[in-house]
């Protein structure tokens, strides 16, 4: 059982930015891939960013040049920069370990002047 622990949400003005964390924990063998969602009110979740073990990481239009995930060891990081009032979602981290996908519990983030 992997336990992930997410961080770094809050309140921030257009234009401004944020850093996320996730700490992955527990029963880690081999981590496929990390990745942040977000999910606001009334709409689906989204990827925002995913990081692979072996490749290179994505990112979806809406964010490319604004957002970078990066990973240090067992922990994923989502750096937001230019924040728009359009990012303010609730956020996921996911972490894919041999093939089973967990889920971080969200963290809030706000953008509003």
């Amino acid at each position: 059982q992997v336990q992930l622990v997410e961080s770094g949400g809050g309140l921030v003005q257009p234009g401004g930015s944020l850093m996320l964390s996730c700490a992955a924990s527990g029963r880690i063998c081999n981590i496929d891939a990390m990745s942040w969602y977000r999910q606001a009110p009334g709409k689906q979740r989204e990827l925002v960013a995913l990081i692979p073990s072996t490749s290179i990481p994505h990112y979806p239009d809406s964010v490319k040049s604004r957002f970078t995930i990066s990973r240090d060891k067992n922990t994923v990081y989502l750096q937001m920069n230019s924040l728009k009032p359009e990012d303010a979602a609730v956020y996921y981290c996911n972490v894919l370990e041999a093939e089973k996908g967990y889920w971080g519990q969200g963290t809030q983030v706000t953008v509003s002047s």
